[in-house]
């Protein structure tokens, strides 16, 4: 019974492997024919979709043919017309010529006619010329030759006489016109950028943008200092002030050239002795217009207009000339106003004493270059320049170097006197200062090796500079005590005065 049990048991467990295989392998068949099925119709899901894309890029491709086609056509259409409207202009322009063509051609025969007609005029005219050359020539007793010499010469000489009156008035114009608008320019220049000027009496200070200005103007060696100093005539202190170089000189004319010059080469930049030289010169011209300026407004306010020119420009070199502070071109015009209102109230003549008054000090506009009282040197000018006599009298007699010889004479002494005397008028403080700097300075420059000297801050410091070959560094200390002792014994000062000695040394190589 057992092993029928197991017989049993046996079959069992074949028959379920075979049922399980057929059932396993009837499951793998639907399985395989549902994803072949899948398959298919994805495919042809697939080719649907290729064959629509390549329907639609056709389609992209046949509009964009399309369009390009139509862009072309435009274009073609659009060339078209501008070579239409070119071919139009040019016929146009044909047209145009053609009708200038003939026009020169209807000219040319114009000119062809009556040049045929001149030629015939000019025949005529010769024929007559020669028979009235022998005419002349019978009646004159002259050959042809000799009567065109005579006629030349004549026509040559007041040719000439032409030419120099015309010169002389187209001169003239252009020199007025010149002037005007060379007044013109600079009014509306300085409207536009106005500057402030500060008058100083024996010095004069240009403002530097920096202190290394300071070197520039130096220069390599000195030689840029040196090429101002010399061309000028001032001397240049370049001492601690900051940002400022200060111009010395007892000529107010010198110094101005001087500042004008240097104020313009800081403000350039460029500063060699090249262009020192040509700044220098444009700033004598500047200070001359000034001058010429100057004088031409002083006859103007005092209406003395008529005086010589020389005379004039001599009036305005006051403007640069002072008197114990006071301004000599101002004090001129007021001694003028001053004498012509005492003249109106004596009844004296009135031109003459506003004349007298103007010119009285006109000496002291080249005392410094003609020896002599200034009374006398004007009046010998002004007599020179033919001033009247009476007002030559003036001049020469205000500070009686000679007898006045007219009431007018004695008014302009007058006015002077009380020009000079109002209050405010004249600071008798600041010659006394003056002197004692010149003092300072003489009293430096007169011992051996020094080289230049200098009274700075108000005098209350001298700076010498000494010859390096001359004064060692042992003599430079030295010479401070020596000179600060001569101060000591022969000059009178409030306060004390600092002595400074400069000893510089260059060496110079180069490597070759």
């Amino acid at each position: 019974m057992t092993s029928t049990l197991l017989i049993g048991l046996a079959i069992g467990v074949v028959v379920g492997a075979v049922v399980s295989y057929v059932l396993s392998r009837y499951l793998s068949d639907k399985t395989v024919q549902s994803a072949r099925k899948q398959a298919e119709e994805i495919l042809s899901e697939a080719k649907a979709a290729a064959e629509l894309h390549r329907q639609e890029i056709e389609l992209a491709a046949k509009e964009e043919q399309v369009r390009l086609r139509e862009e072309l056509e435009q274009e073609t259409r659009r060339r078209r017309r501008e070579l239409q409207r070119q071919e139009e202009r040019l016929q146009k322009r044909q047209e145009q010529l053609d009708k200038r063509q003939e026009e020169l051609d209807a000219r040319d025969k114009n000119l062809q006619k009556r040049q045929s007609k001149l030629d015939k005029r000019a025949a005529e005219l010769d024929q007559i010329e020669a028979k009235q050359v022998e005419e002349l020539q019978r009646l004159s007793g002259l050959s042809k030759e000799e009567a065109k010499q005579l006629l030349v010469e004549a026509m040559r000489a007041e040719a000439r006489q032409d030419m120099a009156r015309v010169i002389r008035e187209v001169e003239a114009e252009a020199r007025e016109e010149a002037d005007r608008r060379a007044r013109k320019i600079i009014a509306l220049a300085i409207q536009r950028l106005a500057s402030e000027q500060v008058a100083e009496t024996t010095v004069a200070s240009v403002p530097l943008p920096s202190d290394d200005m300071k070197g520039r103007i130096i220069g390599r060696q000195g030689r840029n200092i040196r090429a101002i100093e010399q061309a000028t005539g001032v001397d240049l202190i370049v001492d601690d002030t900051p940002e400022a170089i200060i111009i010395s000189s007892h000529d107010p004319i010198r110094r101005e050239v001087a500042r004008i010059a240097l104020s313009k080469l800081v403000m350039d930049g460029r500063i060699q002795p090249s262009r020192i030289e040509k700044e220098v010169q444009k700033a004598q011209a500047e200070v001359e217009q000034s001058i010429w300026e100057a004088g031409e407004q002083a006859v103007y306010e005092t209406g003395l207009q008529g005086l010589h020119p020389e005379i004039i420009r001599l009036v305005g070199r006051l403007k640069y000339r002072t008197s114990y502070g006071q301004n000599q071109l101002y004090h001129a015009i007021e001694t003028a106003h001053l004498a012509g209102i005492l003249a109106a109230e004596l009844g004296a003549d009135v031109r003459t004493a506003k004349m007298g008054g103007l010119l009285h000090d006109l000496g002291k506009a080249v005392t410094h270059e003609v020896e002599g009282p200034h009374a006398l040197v004007g009046a010998d000018i002004a007599k020179r320049f033919g001033v009247p006599p009476k007002v030559v009298n003036c001049i020469a007699a205000h500070h009686h170097e000679v007898e006045p010889e007219c009431i007018e004479a004695i008014l302009v002494e007058a006015a002077d006197a009380i020009s000079g005397a109002r209050p405010g008028a004249r600071r008798e403080a600041l010659e006394t200062y003056l002197r004692r700097v010149t003092a300072l300075e003489d009293l430096a420059n007169s011992f051996q090796g020094v080289e230049q000297a200098y009274a700075i801050q108000a005098g209350r410091e001298i700076r010498i500079v000494v010859k390096p070959n001359v004064v060692d560094d042992y003599e430079a200390v030295v010479l401070s005590r020596e000179i600060a002792k001569k101060v000591e014994e022969t000059l009178e000062y409030p306060g004390q005065i600092k002595v400074t000695v400069i000893r510089e040394t260059r060496a110079v190589e180069y490597a070759k």
